[in-house]
């Protein structure tokens, strides 16, 4: 393969100013936060009775009385006024995931897992991070860029590395064409500031917080810049501040090889069901062979090997999708019937999550910016039999290589003087957050508690129905108990039998929903 090389991707280009601006002490005092409330328009918010509005918080803090954007919000009122709590937010993760609707959300999903009692102690605030969704701007580069069906992720040919390279490259132009301004500002301690703006609009004197993946990175970035302002504090499904970002991908890649091979190994099970083979070894090697088929002619016109990979791959995230790519694949290859895939793919024509998820990415740390470090990496990983999701990952995270600025230096997440104690939460089986990431973080925050889900094969699995996980977090949302420390994991639960292992002869549909809880969005 004729080898590319990529020369002065790491050029720095006029943004208006460094993406490490964001923790520069403020040059001028800031105007107190204040809400705008506006009418809610979506109809849960207007069922749960909501209140919505908008934050304004400063493009830069380093220049407080300059720019601003705005932050969307939401909130839901507690009804148990003997025992209140004080404010929670929450994020899904991402980066790039709205938590507009969170305020409805994370109180429904805890009364759906007998946790109501906990949930009525709180004011429940959803918001969406600056550059997401409803909050002003919202930040878009291309909005068909995973339009299928694509060219295969794994570069078989120069011709393919040529395209998906300059395809990466056209999409970072465009992001600083349309978005150049707002790029610096993207990190997640920028996001951790407007978290605390969102605390001051409010008139909190702290912050309790209920983060999922990504969203435990910003939790922990919270923690550790404002220690004194923090409440109660879940993280579940915890990223690894070791290896922010790039470090990350490749373990991912290994995590989600062997949890993609539990799932074939699962289908097997049910070769009865779904009759697409007898072993995990069978029904990967038809996976495959059904892939390559695609890539020449793909199914129903829209289900390449890339959007094949795209569709199976939340079975690698959550045991909730189990069944719906199991079915849907067997659809297609025992009875020709293209529908279900067809359905299942991504139309590719909403680009905020992505564009965020490489905005924060690419703010919050350094890359290596020479395609021969990303290929090398790659390879090596396909050579030692990782081959589901590296390519994929690669190219999902490509954008970053021509990023029009260096990113960092990342945050050195650690706890503090003030700092209380923090619930971690982690599935030793997780692929997006490999088990390291909470173990990593419990070291970083003294504080804090380690509960473990043994076997547990979902990401971010709590308020799913695993009854001994979320007893454990409701009792330590509403009383403040945690477990004792000790070396390792403080406490654990064992995976949910039925839920961890999922039998569709008893007929358990999923939706994209387990235990109530919607899938976040995003790669984290």
């Amino acid at each position: 393969m004729k080898k590319i090389v990529i020369a002065a991707a790491a050029a720095v280009v006029g943004v208006g100013g460094t993406a490490s601006a964001a923790l520069a002490a403020p040059s001028q005092a800031p105007a107190k936060p204040k809400v705008s409330w506006v009418k809610c328009t979506d109809p849960k918010l207007v069922a749960a009775k909501a209140d919505c509005g908008f934050v304004t918080v400063p493009l830069d803090y380093a220049k407080p009385n300059g720019k601003k954007i705005q932050i969307a919000i939401s909130r839901t009122h507690h009804t148990d006024t003997k025992h209140y709590q004080g404010i929670m937010l929450g994020n899904p993760g991402g980066p790039g995931g709205s938590g507009y609707a969170y305020s409805e959300k994370l109180p429904r999903w805890m009364k759906g897992v007998g946790q109501g009692a906990a949930a009525a102690k709180f004011d429940f605030v959803g918001f969406d991070p600056r550059g997401v969704g409803s909050s002003k701007p919202a930040l878009t580069c291309d909005a068909h860029y995973a339009k299928p069906p694509r060219p295969d992720y794994t570069p078989t040919s120069a011709k393919i590395e040529r395209y998906w390279l300059a395809k990466s490259k056209k999409y970072a132009q465009d992001c600083q064409k349309k978005f150049g301004w707002l790029l610096p500002h993207m990190r997640t301690t920028d996001v951790a500031r407007d978290m605390d703006s969102i605390r001051a609009a409010l008139g909190a004197k702290k912050t309790n917080y209920y983060g999922f993946s990504y969203g435990t990175y910003l939790g922990a970035t919270y923690a550790t810049m404002f220690p004194t302002r923090v409440g109660r504090m879940v993280l579940d499904g915890n990223v690894n501040p070791k290896t922010v970002w790039y470090g990350s991908q490749l373990e991912q890649d290994k995590a989600f090889e062997r949890n993609i091979k539990l799932w074939f190994a699962w289908i097997a099970k049910y070769d009865s069901v779904y009759h697409l083979g007898k072993t995990g070894k069978a029904v990967e090697a038809l996976y495959y062979k059904t892939r390559a088929a695609a890539l020449k002619k793909p199914i129903g016109g829209l289900v390449g090997g890339d959007e094949l990979d795209d569709i199976v791959l939340s079975a690698g995230y959550y045991t909730s999708a189990y069944m719906d790519p199991a079915a849907a694949l067997s659809a297609w290859i025992v009875k020709k019937d293209p529908k279900p895939l067809v359905d299942s793919v991504d139309p590719g024509d909403d680009d905020n999550g992505f564009a965020v998820y490489n905005a924060v990415q690419g703010a919050d740390a350094a890359w290596p910016r020479s395609w021969a470090k990303w290929k090398s990496d790659a390879n090596k990983l396909v050579k030692q039999g990782n081959r589901f999701n590296t390519w994929s990952n690669v190219w999902y995270n490509a954008p970053v290589l021509f990023w029009p600025f260096k990113g960092g230096p990342a945050l050195k997440i650690q706890g503090k003087k003030g700092l209380g104690g923090i619930l971690l939460v982690q599935s030793t089986l997780d692929a997006a957050t490999p088990v390291a990431g909470g173990y990593e973080m419990h070291k970083r925050f003294p504080s804090s508690r380690l509960l473990l889900e043994l076997g547990g094969k979902t990401h971010a699995n709590t308020l799913n129905g695993n009854k001994c996980l979320d007893d454990k977090v409701g009792k330590y949302l509403s009383t403040g108990w945690l477990p004792k420390g000790r070396p390792g994991p403080d406490d654990s639960c064992k995976a949910d039998p039925a839920l961890n292992n999922p039998d569709p002869t008893q007929q358990l549909r999923s939706a994209g929903v387990q235990g109530g809880k919607d899938l976040p969005v995003g790669r984290l």
